[in-house]
């Protein structure tokens, strides 16, 4: 991986990073670099480094890694604990009837398709997904979604079993891309170009996570700002649509999110 990864805080303990979107937090079969031999090839960080939680390969944002066995016990028990609160940001297609909403609907691997999962209320595990409203872009909404269990693709079943999947999810929803002409009114392409997409990737980002005080140490909250594409869309959709700014319901959270500030619900 040629771009280096945004390092978002690091002590004698533990390391927190924004991870891009694209890249496997272990091994896979695509033969590409994954996130711990990716890190230590960048200055200071040729040590021991050890994951503590994962994120789906396509989803970007916010990880925490421990620089030992010890640390990355506390810690690792902590997210199987609950104690940390984690709030992605996710652009989902369809229309919210309620601002805020509680899924509990249990998930299992699909029977056909082990890659996948699904909403099975007799056989899966439990999970829990809270979800706010904070920006009505019309046929895109962008949410808050704070998951209280750790399941494999929560967010995403779960959205998709609401009707309100991921605008870009290949698995669980639509793979085409984010353009600039589905919501600017007038918007063309120059004659003899072919229009760029504002964005092609999962629209999911872990933006903030909270860990919570440990021994001698105090709670700490970490956010990962969106990367360029991601940001920039939630601008042009905030540009363009029929409301304005005024899509937000909360105005703070627009300017929280392109500062990459902690978000407020």
């Amino acid at each position: 991986m040629k771009k280096q990864i945004e390092i978002i805080y690091q002590d004698d303990d533990i390391l927190v990073v924004n991870k891009p979107s694209g890249i496997s937090v272990t091994k896979d079969r695509s033969g590409k670099m994954d996130l711990i031999p990716a890190l230590q090839r960048q200055k200071g960080l040729d040590r021991e480094i050890r994951l503590v939680h994962r994120l789906d390969k396509d989803t970007s944002g916010v990880m925490v890694m421990a620089f030992n066995a010890e640390t990355q016990s506390v810690y690792s028990s902590c997210f199987e604990k609950r104690l940390v609160k984690k709030t992605y940001l996710a652009l989902v297609s369809g229309m919210l009837v309620h601002e805020r909403g509680t899924i509990r609907t249990a998930l299992s691997q699909a029977d056909k398709k082990p890659h996948l999962m699904r909403v099975n209320p007799r056989k899966g595990k439990p999970a829990i997904t809270e979800y706010a409203l904070l920006a009505d872009f019309g046929m895109l909404s962008l949410l808050a979604v704070m998951p209280l269990t750790g399941r494999t693709h929560q967010i995403r079943a779960h959205m998709a079993s609401i009707m309100l999947p991921l605008a870009i999810d290949p698995l669980y929803g639509s793979d085409k891309p984010v353009l600039l002409s589905d919501f600017k009114a007038g918007y063309r392409v120059a004659p003899g170009r072919t229009e760029r997409p504002l964005i092609e990737r999962l629209t999911l980002h872990a933006y903030q996570l909270g860990l919570p005080e440990i021994g001698d140490r105090e709670p700490k909250t970490f956010v990962a700002g969106l990367d360029k594409k991601f940001a920039g869309t939630v601008k042009m959709l905030t540009k363009h649509n029929v409301n304005g700014a005024d899509a937000f319901l909360r105005p703070e959270n627009f300017e929280q999110i392109v500062s990459a500030d902690t978000i407020t619900l």
